[in-house]
């Protein structure tokens, strides 16, 4: 199983989407500075999680959620996440 993660910089408010076979030890990787991409940006919070059988499967959506549309995407599905924890 792997899962296709987006994280919030609680410093930036910018986002990064990555995936992994274990996000909460990822997730505990970019927050230690120990990932050159997000590394001097952190903390990070998981703002949102999706469950893939294949890496493959995980691989197409992050780099789609990278691509214009997909960054469209995902800002209307966190937009839907926030209305719905703030309501």
């Amino acid at each position: 199983m792997f899962e296709v993660y987006v994280l919030r910089s609680q410093s930036t408010g910018r986002l990064y989407t990555g995936f992994s076979s274990d996000p909460i030890q990822r997730v505990g990787q970019h927050n230690l500075g120990i990932t050159k991409s997000t590394k001097n940006r952190g903390p990070w919070d998981i703002v949102h999680r999706e469950s893939y059988d294949t890496r493959v499967e995980a691989v197409r959506r992050e780099k789609y959620l990278k691509s214009g549309k997909g960054r469209e995407e995902l800002k209307a599905l966190l937009a839907h996440k926030t209305q719905m924890n703030s309501g």
